[in-house]
């Protein structure tokens, strides 16, 4: 088996770096820490490095640092593949798609510091603006994921079961960006609204008084058990429909990924959400839908890649 190129061993580094940030992202809110810089953005309080800085303001300041030299890795990523591969190339495209939804990651997080939807602030815009974080997030992963996939190597179309495995992939993908999105919300309501005890949780839950995010936490354990089967069921088809090996490992970590997620989010809310759980649960959320971006790809006429 041949190495992996530079770029490609670059575009996974990218893809790995993006998803560390995207965790500190995560310990920002769920330690209140949105509005360490204040309302100033790009700047932090006015100043390019805050100079004696709270805690709230160091785990902010590392945040937007940390993010923009993902901005920048990405860049790097597409100015790269530019020059690299030739015009039209799928690695172009996957790299221009990069570039793009890091730039809406970095307006959307612009706004969110901009219009104060941070620290405790409950507002319905600081939630619709939290689901199009996350959707976009997920966007990103994607892209980042195609990109070092096709950088990795030339991939032979698979010629059967394509139209009837893409719509159950396409609910897949649905299926868990909506719960990606219900997770964001359900995160957000437990950092803003702390339950003492589970029965106080259960309780505020289904209290018709109670805020929107509070009532919507619901949801969540809902939605998880629905997708987390149908991804198991849908892992375990195309186990059986694609036979390259790549493919059958990818979707063993799904399931792998999926079992694990469920057994963190049932830990989570007993343990009434504490940061380094929230942290936890997000990773393997994370990794759910890398493993399942890559399942997509690899089972739809892009089979085994003879590097990997």
């Amino acid at each position: 088996m041949k190495d992996l190129n530079r770029f490609a061993k670059y575009s996974w580094g990218v893809l790995f770096f993006n998803v560390l940030v995207i965790l500190w992202g995560a310990f920002v809110r769920a330690t209140g820490s949105g509005a360490g810089c204040g309302s100033h953005w790009p700047l932090c309080n006015g100043e390019v490095v805050p100079r004696a800085p709270q805690i709230e303001t160091v785990i902010e300041f590392i945040h937007r640092t940390t993010s923009g030299l993902a901005f920048l890795l990405v860049l790097v990523l597409l100015v790269w593949a530019l020059r690299a591969y030739p015009k039209g190339d799928r690695v172009r495209r996957a790299a221009a798609l990069s570039f793009l939804f890091i730039v809406t990651e970095a307006l959307v997080g612009a706004g969110l510091v901009l219009f104060k939807w941070v620290a405790q602030d409950a507002s319905s815009g600081r939630a619709v603006t939290i689901v199009i974080h996350l959707v976009n997030t997920f966007l990103l992963l994607a892209c980042l994921v195609m990109t070092a996939w096709f950088a990795s190597g030339y991939f032979e179309r698979q010629g059967t079961g394509i139209s009837k495995r893409l719509p159950l992939l396409i609910i897949g993908l649905l299926g868990t960006i909506v719960l990606g999105a219900s997770g964001a919300l359900t995160a957000l309501g437990d950092t803003l609204f702390p339950a003492s005890s589970l029965a106080e949780g259960f309780q505020r839950d289904f209290s018709p008084t109670a805020h929107f995010l509070i009532r919507l936490r619901v949801f969540h354990p809902t939605i998880a058990v629905i997708v987390g089967l149908y991804l198991i069921i849908l892992a375990g088809l195309i186990r059986i429909q694609v036979h390259q090996p790549i493919t059958q490992r990818i979707a063993r970590l799904l399931t792998i990924g999926v079992l694990l997620q469920l057994g963190a989010g049932t830990l989570n809310l007993l343990l009434l959400a504490p940061v380094w759980m929230q942290i936890v649960h997000l990773f393997l959320a994370d990794l759910v839908w890398i493993s399942l971006a890559l399942l997509t790809i690899s089972s739809l006429g892009l089979g085994y890649n003879t590097k990997l």
